[in-house]
This record gives C-alpha cells, sequence and structure tokens, in this order.
C-alpha cells in the first residue's frame, strides 16, 4: 500500500471512530436527559436563607422566587420546622424582608431552610383545621395513601354539589401538599374531596420500574381514587390537577370508563404537550434540543425504554391535546401565568383558542409555575368558583333529564 494510501485509510478510521465517539456521546447525554424526565428526585436540598426571624417579618436572602409577591412557606430543619411568609415589605439587592403569617411547627430561627411553594405543609386537619380521614384506594401497584374531606354536613349547597367529589391531583415530583390550596374553596362549595398519592410518590407504592410515566400510567391510579368516590356516593366528580397532574387527568377523561362520570376539570400551569416543555427544558438546561428530541424518541421506543428504565413506552403524542383539541369533550378551566418558568403557557393559549367551546382560560403574568393561587389567591378562588358553579349547575340538570336521573 503506499504511503498516499495508507494516510488516506489511517484518516478515514480516525474519522470513523470520531464519528462513532460522538454518536455514542450523544446518545448518552440523550439518555440521561430522558432518565432526569422520568426519574423521581427524593433528595430536596436546602434552597433558601434565613437572615433574620422577628414578630411580624422575617428576612431572607433575595433569589428568584423569595422577591415573587404572594403567600408562600419555608420548611426549616430538615421539614420539621415550617412557617408562611406573605406581603413583600422590602427589598434590597440581596436581601427580602416579608411579612411573617404564622408557624406552623418549630421555631423560625436563622439558618438554611427550604422554598415551600404549595404555602401549607401537613395534612389537611393540621394546616386547614379541615377534619380528614386518612384513607388506603386499592391499584393496580398497591395501596394509595389518600385524604377523604367529607363534605360540610350543614353546608347549605345546592344538590349538584352535595353528589360531587372533587379529585385533586398533585404534579411531579410534589406531594399531596400542592393541593391544600384548593380545599378551603372546595369544602366551602359543599364538595368532599379526595386528594390521593400516586405510584412513586415519597409516600405511595413504587412501580416496578420505579419511572414516571408522565400520565401514561399513573391516571389509572387517579382512576382507582375515582372509583373510591363513586362507590361512596358520588354521582358525579370534579377534577383538579397541577402541571402533570394536568396531564393525569386528561388521560383519565380521554382513557377511562369512568369519564362520562366527570362535570368539570380544572387545571393550574398544565402540561397540555410534553414536547412543548420538555423542549423549553433542555434549552433551559443547556442540552441541545436535537439531542432533547432524541431521549425523547427513547422514551417511546420499545428497545430504546430499555436504556431510559421504562416498564413501557411512554407515548408522547397521546399526550399532546394541541394536537388532540378536538378529541375534548368535557368543559375545561386552564390557570396558567406568562411567568411560569417550568411549563410555558403557550399550549394553554393554544388550546383555548382552538376549543373557545370548552375551554375557559385565565391567563396572568406574575406567578412562576403553579403559584397562580400564590400571587392571587383571591382571583385564583373565584375563577374557579365561577367555573364550577356553572359547569356542576349545567352537569346536574344533565343528570335530571336522563331515565331515573
Amino acid at each position: 500500500m503506499s504511503g498516499r494510501r495508507r494516510a488516506l485509510v489511517v484518516a478515514a478510521a480516525g474519522t470513523g471512530a470520531t464519528v462513532a465517539a460522538g454518536a455514542v456521546a450523544g446518545t448518552a447525554v440523550a439518555t440521561a436527559f430522558a432518565r432526569a424526565v422520568v426519574t423521581p428526585a427524593r433528595d430536596k436540598p436546602d434552597d433558601v436563607e434565613v437572615l433574620q426571624v422577628g414578630p411580624r417579618r422575617v428576612v431572607l436572602a433575595a433569589t428568584a422566587d423569595t422577591v415573587v409577591p404572594g403567600r408562600y412557606g419555608v420548611w426549616t430543619d430538615g421539614g420539621r420546622g415550617h412557617f408562611r411568609v406573605g406581603e413583600v415589605l422590602e427589598t434590597t439587592g440581596e436581601r427580602v424582608t416579608r411579612e411573617l403569617l404564622g408557624v406552623d411547627a418549630g421555631t423560625p430561627q436563622p439558618g438554611s431552610g427550604r422554598w415551600n411553594q404549595y404555602c401549607y405543609a401537613g395534612t389537611p386537619s393540621s394546616a386547614l383545621g379541615l377534619a380528614h380521614e386518612d384513607v388506603l384506594v386499592r391499584s393496580e401497584v398497591g395501596d394509595l395513601p389518600c385524604w377523604r374531606v367529607p363534605a360540610p354536613a350543614d353546608h347549605p349547597a345546592q344538590p349538584e354539589a352535595r353528589d360531587t367529589w372533587a379529585v385533586l391531583v398533585h404534579g411531579r415530583g410534589a406531594t399531596r401538599e400542592e393541593a391544600l390550596r384548593a380545599l378551603p374553596l372546595l369544602h366551602g362549595l359543599g364538595l368532599a374531596c379526595l386528594v390521593p398519592s400516586y405510584r412513586n410518590d415519597a409516600d405511595g407504592p413504587a412501580s416496578p420500574a420505579h419511572r414516571y410515566g408522565l400520565g401514561e400510567t399513573e391516571w389509572r391510579d387517579v382512576e382507582a381514587a375515582c372509583r373510591y368516590a363513586l362507590d361512596r356516593g358520588a354521582r358525579r366528580l370534579v377534577l383538579v390537577g397541577w402541571s402533570m397532574g394536568g396531564a393525569i387527568v386528561l388521560q383519565l377523561v380521554a382513557r377511562s370508563e369512568l369519564a362520562d362520570r366527570v362535570a368539570a376539570v380544572v387545571l393550574d400551569g398544565p402540561v397540555l404537550d410534553w414536547y412543548d416543555v420538555l423542549d423549553h427544558q433542555a434549552r433551559r438546561n443547556r442540552v441541545p434540543v436535537g439531542l432533547g428530541r432524541f431521549g425523547l424518541a427513547l422514551l417511546g421506543h420499545p428497545l430504546g425504554r430499555r436504556l431510559v428504565g421504562l416498564e413501557q413506552p411512554v407515548d408522547l403524542r397521546r399526550m399532546d391535546w394541541v394536537g388532540r383539541a378536538q378529541e375534548l369533550r368535557l368543559p375545561l378551566l386552564l390557570l396558567h401565568s406568562d411567568a411560569d418558568d417550568y411549563v410555558p403557557p403557550g399550549p394553554s393559549a393554544r388550546l383555548a383558542e382552538a376549543r373557545p367551546d370548552l375551554v375557559t382560560f385565565v391567563r396572568s403574568g406574575t406567578a412562576r409555575h403553579t403559584k397562580e393561587w400564590n400571587v392571587d389567591p383571591d382571583g385564583w378562588e373565584d375563577a374557579v368558583r365561577r367555573f364550577l358553579s356553572t359547569h356542576l349547575e349545567r352537569a346536574a340538570d344533565g343528570d335530571r333529564g336522563r331515565p331515573g336521573g
């Protein structure tokens, strides 16, 4: 072999090796991205510094969260302590002073803590003074711990409210405490409430692979909770979901035989299109969008899902509700902020535009992800109250028009 030819062969081999190495590296990045999407995060580190505590105010280090208006909480002492903060009283370059609304556990002291966007911590009884029962709902993966808040016995509710249960579904990586903010309103409307956990929650049963299905699998756990409510006297259901809880709820109404018992759906900061959300997350985490899309393709591939660790492929197209807008059959309230830094509101706006006959869209501009209630609790509650009052009355009229109704 001539020297020139030998050099060409060596160069080609080197190029091939470089391309192969790049492909392997790209697959590794895509796989890591996809795994992060479906893997529950158990460790949540402290992310806020408490600088001073007074009788009516607390000084915190300024962060993207601590400077936003609204009502929030702070866990302290490794989660054993908790206090709530309200109005921003003063801000400087590195410090923010907020109103101290109340102490739920422990004694607030300077030190590290963890921001609580749910505002409340504990159970319906301990956090809100609402009597509740801890119940277990049997699902295909095991018993699901749930809170059951009975309807108020002496509430002058209309029959449509007395026969209705609200089922509240938290988001990815969240806990049932995410739903606490909505309970006083729903209970005040005369509804019984059920707040279920679902597979791979910290306090719930694990799936065999210990991975989220992004709604593809979790809806069956929420269906089990709905069946529990119907078996105990509910005639109709209201479904409320936050973030990935929205994706779960919409899979239930699309795929469950119980969908005809659902009167209305309320979603806060919902995932309506996983491609849109995860493209955003790829950019946010400096992953090339092309590699992010490759990772998403792995989720739905019969072999690729093994790299990610899933029990079964996840079909993200089935969870694109902008593309499936014409399939919607239920009244839907969307509450979504333009400042949502985790689940952009674009799909909510596009779905509302595509289905103005069914979708009521309440758009806001300040709240970060699923914090619409925190920033404007009166506005959030007024929107939900008006929506449910309208659609529960219509559902009851429909029930009365059916044989045996």
